[in-house]
């Protein structure tokens, strides 16, 4: 691997003039010699040392994104479509600023002060955030903090969030229109205080509002791959009288779907069902998939702008952002 010295005896500079232009410092360098010495890193292949460069500016470029809940030893969170596409857009609009994401799961404040005294990091952004001591510990770090998807809120964090509660509720509204009257609701487990309570709560005020009894015998609480997903089919037949369901994810809907048909159960002849965050799997499955839409493309970049401007310290004239939905009409709902 090429070193500085090695690219100083290829243009014939010294290794300060070198050292320079790869941190930045161009303006104590000639146009000429600049150019003469990027050329040669492209030539020889350099590749800095980001751990030195950190030294040097006291910033690493890295932003962490930190997955703090984590629901069963055997799952992989990143085995959820809606995470990792998330991921992969927070990175690429990251990239475009210049930043490198790492991403790391954090299940308790001790483990998140280790890691940040292992790891320099500029900032950090935090999914599905809940008042707790892991929130605690956040509050006293000097770092620029961006929650996504939580209902957590605090005058130094910036939030970016989601109509939860208009999602669900739409999409139960939408089942009633065409004539359902026992609906289902399918969700991992539901904690106060988050994004899940917040779709439980539009799926039962919609319910209330057309003068359907609640009845919370038909809410099941599973986890989102495919064994649960079949064990939640297996109970939900149970029940003959529920002719549609409302999910709060796509990547159930389409486990209840895969459960049903191993039951002999058919979508939407014998049930309906809805999913949430319309996913590229929405158009992938059979029958295709009704569901609530989220920008998730939006999402990632308010989440970035957030980061960068805090870490150039520019003052923010909003701290949080709760980004629009919409229903997008498929295949998967009968009208009775």
């Amino acid at each position: 691997m090429a070193t500085i010295k090695d690219i100083a005896a290829y243009t014939g500079v010294s290794c300060t003039t070198v050292s320079n232009v790869i941190h930045g410092r161009s303006t104590r360098v000639s146009p000429e010699t600049e150019n003469k010495i990027n050329e040669a890193i492209k030539t020889l292949g350099y590749i800095p040392n980001m751990s030195a460069r950190a030294l040097v500016s006291s910033s690493s470029k890295v932003i962490a994104l930190i997955n703090h809940i984590v629901t069963d030893k055997e799952l992989n969170f990143m085995d959820d479509p809606f995470q990792a596409t998330f991921v992969g857009i927070i990175e690429s609009v990251l990239r475009e600023h210049g930043y490198y994401l790492m991403v790391r799961t954090v299940e308790t404040s001790d483990e998140l002060l280790a890691f940040l005294q292992t790891w320099n990091v500029d900032g950090l952004f935090i999914t599905g955030m809940f008042r707790d001591n892991f929130f605690d510990a956040l509050t006293t770090l000097d770092l620029p903090i961006i929650f996504i998807d939580s209902y957590v809120h605090h005058p130094n964090f910036c939030n970016v969030g989601l109509e939860d509660f208009k999602g669900s509720y739409q999409a139960t509204q939408y089942l009633i229109k065409h004539g359902h009257k026992h609906i289902a609701f399918a969700s991992p487990s539901i904690k106060d205080g988050g994004v899940l309570q917040e779709r439980f709560l539009g799926y039962k005020a919609a319910l209330t509002e057309a003068g359907i009894p609640f009845n919370k015998s038909i809410v099941f609480q599973y986890e989102m791959d495919l064994a649960s997903c079949q064990e939640l089919s297996n109970e939900l037949i149970q029940y003959p009288e529920v002719t549609a369901i409302v999910t709060s994810a796509d990547i159930m809907a389409a486990g209840i779907i895969r459960g049903l048909r191993a039951n002999g159960i058919r979508v939407p002849e014998d049930i309906s069902i809805i999913g949430f965050d319309d996913l590229n799997i929405c158009q992938l499955i059979t029958p295709t998939l009704t569901t609530i839409h989220q920008d998730m493309h939006l999402k990632g970049s308010v989440a970035v702008d957030f980061m960068v401007q805090k870490l150039e310290g520019k003052t923010l004239s909003q701290t949080e952002i709760v980004l629009p939905i919409h229903l997008v009409e498929r295949n998967s709902v009968r009208t009775l």
